[in-house]
This record gives C-alpha cells, structure tokens and sequence, in this order.
C-alpha cells in the first residue's frame, strides 16, 4: 500500500465538494463492517487487510450476533456518519446561509424525528433517530424535549466525535477558509457536544474548508488545525502529526499511530470497555478519530484509496476515522475509486452526488450574502472615519 500524491490538486469547488462528500461516505462504508475491532482482529478475520468493501463481520447472522445486531454493517452500508452528514446538507439547503446552534434546534432535529428516511443498516425506511447513536439522540431530548439554550446543549453529553463526523458540510460552505470554518462549526457543534468533542468538530471543518484551498496539500491541512485548534486536541494532532513524518507505509503507520494518539484518548486499549475516564469533559484529551485521520492522510500523502484503507484497517472507531480521512482526502482532489462509489451508493440505496449539488449550490448563494455583507461593512466603517485616506 505505497501511496501517491493527488492526481488533481487543481480540482474545481464542485470537483472538491462532490470528492469530500462522496468520500466521506465511501470511507463511511468501508470502515462499518470492522468498527470496533482491532488490526490484529481484522487481519484474522478476513486473512489480511481489507482492500475494498467487505461483508458483516458475523456474515449472515448480522441481525441476531451481538454487539451490532440489528445494524447490517458491509456490504457497502454506509452508517450513521453520512445519514447525519446528508441531514446537516439538507439543513443548509433550507436556511441557505450559515448555520448557528439555533439551526440545528430548528431544522436538524425536526429531520431526525420526523421525517422517514431509507436507513441502509435497518434495510428498512424508518426515522433517522432510531437508527443514531444515544449521543446523537442527545439532540432530540436535549433540544426538543428539554428546551435547552442550543448554544449550550452539548454540554452534559458524553464527549465523543458523534459532531466532528458530520462537519464536513460546514468546511465546505467556508471552503478555503478553515478560520471561519472553524467558528462557524463551533457555534453548531455546541448545540450537541462540548469540550474537546465539540473542538474536534471546529478543527475537522478547518481541516476540510484547508483542503479545499488552491495548492493544498496534506501537510498544509494539518498545519492549519495546527494554528486553530486547541489544549489536547492541538497536542494529539501535533503528536500524531511527528509520528505519521516517519512513515510512508499506511501498514507501518498502524500501530505507531495508535501509541501516538493513547495518551490523549481516554476510551482506553479495549475500544467496546471503555476506561472509567472515557468521554468526560477534559482540557488535555482529544477525540481519537480525527488526528488518526490527519495522520493517515499525511501517511498517504494525501492519496484517497490510501489513507481510506489506511483508516480502515485501523480499528476501532475506523468508520468515523474513514469517514473524516475519506473527506479530506476527496476534498484535496484525490479521486474516489469509481467501483467504490458505485457500489455504496447501489448498497445504500443512496444518491451520493446530489448532495453535493444541492450544497455547491448553497455554498455559492452563501458566498455571494458574504460578499455583500463585507462591502456593506466596508461602507459603514468607511463612513465612520475608519478608513484612511490612503485606503
């Protein structure tokens, strides 16, 4: 698994978009089938690493074997990381603007709880809230039941990477931009997760709004997380980062990646046991999913397939590690293998394209409202003397 720089780092914003997005999901689908097990695991039980898209690990007794009965993870399901994904795009396409804590209490609970939606591990049509996670379903109690301030509903929540995964769609909309990304994402992410849950979820939309930028690179993602992010998230980037620098060999980086990021993760060595530490507020702890993904695609440099597999093959919470190196990866320009994106979408019974029309299409009206903003600013401070005569 040697990897390749980019083929098309001149990609256009809708090239990137449409690459991020149907990344995302694509990683998404290939790391469901292994989520929660170790390389070591993984190798035994598939007699290697996994190259492609694979069947559930409990082969035809998925809807019964435990821990993951009644999800249907293989066979290209992509899991909760794009259903949330796609619901936060269809926020955007009804507010048409940036999004605020307050958007997500408008619009994105109301999607989850009301509206049946075609859930690919369910086989089944069914409301998008009985297939999300308990930190997920945070939202709807906290928001709709409990009435929370929506800036400050996260807080109480287990501290996971239930937000980062699906801010993708945020550094998009601010493509090229990671600091307003970064804030912006804040702002939504408070509404679910606090801490350095919600953190990772600023600095995941800063990374993917980084790779959207002309001559982006891997490395020039992560030294943008690097300026942006925060206490432990920063540390675990940066450590992940110098460890990721020696190796060019995702099979190599497996491990060293793993011991770089332990210290700041508090699930602890047993991904479904975890520590009496796990998911508590902390100002020195990350999130593990999202310096592994940096790391992968600095491993990668910044090939697709690459850090994809690389994430995969991983472990753990890989369909979340996959899903943030997937977008990332797509986002820089590297192509999403065709047979992949194919198969996911047909597995999934989902359209993976129009989701990133619906959003170019917002992210340019959102854009043209900056535009605007920023000239009528201009004027008024202009008209106050703030401005010299020079300008």
């Amino acid at each position: 698994m040697t990897p390749k720089a980019p083929e098309s780092n001149g990609a256009t914003l809708d090239e990137r978009l449409t690459g991020a997005l149907v990344g995302a999901a694509v990683g998404d689908a290939l790391g469901g089938p292994v989520e929660g097990y170790s390389p070591e695991q993984i190798l035994q039980r598939h007699g290697g690493r996994i190259h492609g898209i694979v069947g559930p690990w409990n082969g035809d007794d998925w809807r019964t074997a435990r821990p993951l009965a009644p999800y249907h993870k293989g066979d290209g399901h992509v899991t909760d990381d794009t259903l949330m994904t796609h619901a936060l795009i269809r926020v955007y396409a009804a507010v048409r603007d940036h999004l605020d804590a307050y958007a997500v209490a408008d619009h994105l609970v109301a999607d989850l709880m009301t509206t049946p939606r075609w859930i690919p591990e369910l086989e089944a049509e069914a409301l998008p809230l009985h297939r999300i996670f308990l930190a997920e379903k945070w939202l709807v109690a906290r928001l709709h039941y409990g009435h929370a301030d929506p800036r400050e509903a996260g807080v109480g929540n287990i501290v996971n990477c239930g937000a980062a995964m699906y801010m993708a769609p945020v550094g998009l909309v601010n493509a090229a931009d990671p600091a307003r990304a970064y804030a912006e994402a804040l702002d939504v992410a408070g509404a679910h997760q606090s801490s350095y849950g919600r953190e990772a979820a600023g600095v995941f939309a800063a990374a993917v709004a980084a790779a959207c930028a002309p001559r982006a690179t891997a490395r020039s993602v992560v030294e943008s997380c690097l300026s942006l992010a925060k206490d432990g998230t920063r540390a675990a980037i940066e450590a992940v980062g110098e460890t990721a620098d020696r190796h060019t060999d995702v099979e190599s980086a497996l491990a060293p990646l793993r011991q770089a990021v332990a210290p700041f993760d508090t699930v602890g060595p047993d991904y479904r046991r975890p520590s009496l530490a796990a998911r508590r507020p902390s100002r020195i702890h990350a999130i593990e999913e999202l310096p592994v993904a940096l790391g992968m695609l600095l491993v990668a440099d910044g090939d697709y397939r690459q850090a994809v597999l690389g994430s995969v093959n991983y472990g753990r919470d890989c369909d979340s590690i996959a899903t943030m190196a997937g977008a990332l990866a797509g986002a820089l320009g590297s192509p999403v293998p065709d047979e992949w994106a194919k198969q996911v979408a047909d597995a999934s019974r989902l359209d993976l394209w129009r989701p990133a029309a619906t959003l170019a299409e917002v992210a340019r009206e959102i854009f043209a409202r900056d535009v605007d903003r920023r000239r009528a600013h201009e004027r008024a401070f202009h008209a106050l003397g703030g401005t010299r005569c020079s300008d």
